[in-house]
């Protein structure tokens, strides 16, 4: 609906495919927040802040939105709308109540699953067979306003994380472009979420990706799966020196408790797994550097070689 004004915060791939919808419906966007890239953080991901540029669109990256600076600036913009669309802050009930026709967040997630961060990751990690993009209703706790429109996606059982992220990504573009004419037409739906039915994660951390090989196959496989690259992969340690577990494969699901090793036969990698199970280990690296099968052998002294627990 033309004339209608909405601020947009936004960052990564979600965030640069939502203000293109925004842009396609003739969306009046006066303001784009974002980001400023973090050095120490691989940036796999589309820039906002490029997208917004592109378009002719003002944009500002804000250490803190919540300031009552920002807030006053944002006042002065007399939005209709504000969007998040993987803003990486919380948003305060004074900013949020800016906004008189309301302030819509899409999250990476069929919510009230997996609410909070890292939604996919945390999904994938977890055996998910699905996840999706939710639009919801902005409220003061995260994740936790009325459901306005959903999609979803199938996680398959070797989908990296990426992989389904780029899923939600399309999800997410399909959820707002189909629900956006309602939302502007105020006619839109809004479903109470159930908290009590869903689940709430934390931001990951890259110790979280640390192999318990007291663990079986099947949660291995899903660790891995959930860290691997772009994000920073599934470490171990292999006889004493520090190892990536970059990609796996099930060959045994389930089987008796076993002391956790690496096993180098048939020109391929196994591990057998504590919890029972075995792995077949398709990317690997040691001490930094891929490592072929034949390079393993080699540089371990061996066709066997321990596997740290924990």
């Amino acid at each position: 609906m033309a004339g209608t004004r909405a601020i947009v915060f936004a960052y990564s791939n979600v965030g640069a495919r939502c203000l293109r919808v925004l842009r396609a419906h003739r969306v009046d966007i006066p303001l784009v927040v974002t980001h400023a890239d973090n050095p120490e953080e691989t940036l796999w991901f589309e820039r906002v802040a490029d997208v917004a540029t592109e378009s002719g669109l003002a944009v500002t990256m804000p250490r803190d939105p919540n300031t009552p600076e920002f807030i006053a600036r944002m006042a002065a913009l007399k939005p209709d709308f504000i969007f998040s669309f993987y803003y990486r802050l919380m948003l305060s009930p004074a900013l949020l109540a800016l906004a008189p026709r309301g302030a819509f967040n899409m999250h990476g997630s069929l919510l009230p699953k997996f609410r909070g961060r890292s939604p996919v990751n945390w999904a994938v990690l977890h055996g998910a067979r699905e996840t999706g993009a939710t639009l919801h209703v902005m409220a003061a706790k995260p994740d936790a306003g009325d459901i306005v429109a959903q999609t979803a996606v199938p996680i398959l059982p070797d989908d990296t994380a990426r992989e389904v992220f780029d899923k939600v990504c399309v999800a997410a573009e399909l959820t707002l472009d189909r629900v956006l004419p309602a939302l502007l037409a105020g006619t839109a739906p809004r479903t109470l979420m159930d908290l009590a039915a869903g689940s709430y994660f934390g931001a990951r951390k890259p110790e979280d990706g640390r192999i318990d090989w007291s663990q079986d196959a099947q949660q291995i496989h899903n660790l891995v799966r959930a860290v691997a690259p772009p994000y920073p992969g599934a470490t171990t340690t292999i006889a004493g020196r520090p190892a990536r577990v970059l990609k796996t494969r099930v060959v045994e699901a389930a089987g008796p408790a076993a002391e956790p090793r690496l096993t180098v036969r048939e020109g391929a990698i196994f591990a057998q797994c504590g919890g029972g199970g075995v792995l077949r280990i398709a990317t690997l690296e040691l001490d930094g550097a891929p490592v072929t099968p034949a390079a393993a052998t080699h540089a371990l002294g061996g066709l066997v070689h321990p596997l740290e627990v924990g």
